[in-house]
């Protein structure tokens, strides 16, 4: 009976040893296709009572038109008659550095090219100051090519503006010199401040260059004699702005991949950035470390100016009148009580998540699909887009000197009063999470610490993650915002793409939820 069992007990520990070598091997062979394995596993909903193929009232009232806007069709060219084309007479050259992450970046491109028909310049190919700090990155790459294709953009705009990819070699040896005014306009500026402002230094200097990091330089609603001017806008955005060629082919390589057979998806964007989060007072909906963050960075915008009111504020009272994002859970919810089923495709887009994963798991817990790039792209369609780069070398954390006795009592001394002191803990080691990153700098330093070369990589690469999840949110059948229209007058994802949505398709299902 013994000898049984001991053969029993060897044929399972050799089937168990067999088992973990396949699965090595499984494992080994597929490793570069394992980003895949979320769009290969889409699980499809056998409870569904109206089918893709059938549409019946459900699937219409989820992911149908709206049959009122279906008449509705994008026209942005000029109705003013004649529209004058520009030529090379003209007041000078206008040359901008752009700063900010990809909203920011967006909507001065747009501002940029209509100041520069407003004061009759020539505009210089902008330059994106996130892909320029990065060092190492492709050389293919650069500034405005790193996301938008240039001869698209200046064939595009050819009837509007004047529009060259560098200075003359003349004016640029002057550039080199300073010999130019570079000003900073104000955030959402008047028509008339380029005009009274900055056209006279124009005329005089020939050439001038604006610093642009608020996200606008132009205000949003123009006075209806310019009414032309909100026209160009809109030909720069939906029309202008193209991206490269290798960020289009793969995002509609994603957007294939969500609608496998014949499937729709929804995108939503959490709209959880720091900088919002921080501007209206949302701190306390987060937890440890993150609350921290925000409080620092809301701190920091105070003594700029930016916020006028106190550095503690009801959190809670201000999600309660909307200005507050959306938690991803409360979307979840929302979503099913809509009618949207468990096995609905969701595309999560945003490459910055405050809060990171951990605060999407209860709308993944409830949404099996729900998917982001990471699961839709493989590691050699990701290298085709950002290119060749040089590899850097990790960053190096310095532990900060050790205090002397000395500064310890002077510091003990400095104090003040206090209860009777406990005895001192015992000894711990500090481990390396502790001291670098987020907890580090929190705990000991009273400055943010400045970006590492691999930060600006990290930044430079979140402009390309951006571009994808634009395009795949513009091409969903369905699209949620977490946040949008937050009153700060800095332009955001989500409004950028339903107002993207609103010109190409109209009638697509876009929500607006109350908050």
């Amino acid at each position: 009976m013994r000898s049984k069992i001991k053969w029993a007990a060897l044929a399972g520990l050799v089937l168990s040893f067999a088992s973990i070598l396949l699965h090595m091997f499984l494992a080994k062979s597929s490793s570069s296709l394992v980003q895949y394995s979320a769009v290969a596993a889409f699980t499809e909903d056998l409870n569904h009572i109206d089918t893709a193929v059938g549409k019946g009232a459900g699937y219409r009232r989820l992911w149908g038109k709206v049959m009122a806007l279906e008449p509705l069709e994008p026209y942005a060219n000029p109705r003013t008659t004649p529209y004058p084309v520009p030529d090379g007479q003209n007041n000078g050259f206008i040359y901008a550095k752009i700063y900010g992450g990809f909203e920011k970046i967006r909507t001065s491109i747009c501002d940029l090219v209509a100041v520069s028909r407003l004061l009759n310049a020539t505009l210089v190919i902008p330059e994106i100051q996130q892909s320029l700090q990065s060092k190492g990155i492709s050389s293919k790459f650069k500034s405005f090519s790193y996301l938008y294709d240039e001869q698209k953009f200046i064939a595009a705009l050819a009837s509007d503006v004047v529009i060259v990819n560098t200075l003359p070699s003349k004016l640029m040896e002057g550039r080199k010199r300073k010999q130019y005014p570079v000003i900073k306009p104000p955030s959402s500026s008047s028509p008339n401040y380029y005009l009274h402002e900055i056209l006279p230094k124009l005329k005089k200097s020939k050439v001038i260059g604006l610093i642009l990091a608020d996200g606008g330089c132009l205000q949003s609603i123009l006075p209806s004699s310019l009414v032309e001017y909100q026209r160009l806008r809109c030909r720069v955005a939906f029309h202008a702005l193209r991206f490269r060629v290798e960020i289009m082919e793969v995002a509609h390589q994603m957007v294939a991949r969500l609608r496998g057979s014949g499937q729709p998806y929804l995108a939503y964007h959490p709209g959880l950035q720091r900088e919002t989060l921080a501007y209206h007072g949302c701190a306390e909906l987060f937890q440890d470390v993150h609350t921290e963050l925000i409080q620092y960075r809301r701190a920091q915008m105070i003594k700029q100016g930016i916020i006028k009111e106190g550095l503690s504020v009801d959190s809670y009272a201000r999600k309660g009148n909307g200005s507050c994002p959306l938690m991803p859970e409360e979307v979840g919810l929302l979503l099913r009580a809509m009618g949207y089923p468990p096995r609905t495709r969701i595309y999560l887009a945003g490459s910055e998540t405050f809060g990171g994963q951990r605060v999407l798991i209860p709308l993944r817990a409830m949404f099996a699909n729900s998917v982001d790039r990471t699961s839709l792209c493989s590691k050699q369609e990701i290298t085709n887009i950002i290119g060749r780069e040089t590899e850097l070398p990790p960053d190096l954390f310095e532990f900060s000197p050790s205090k002397s006795a000395k500064q310890l009592k002077e510091e003990w001394d400095k104090a003040g009063p206090r209860p009777r002191p406990l005895p001192p803990p015992p000894e711990r080691p500090i481990y390396r999470h502790e001291k670098e990153g987020w907890y580090g700098w929190i705990q000991e330093k009273d400055s943010e610490p400045d970006l590492s070369p691999n930060d600006l990589r990290e930044q430079a690469h979140r402009l390309l993650w951006d571009a994808l999840d634009y395009i795949v949110s513009v091409e969903a059948d369905a699209f949620f915002p977490g946040f949008d229209n937050d009153g700060s007058r800095w332009p955001d994802f989500s409004g950028l793409v339903m107002g993207h949505r609103l010109f190409k398709m109209a009638a697509s299902k876009t929500y607006r939820p109350d908050r």
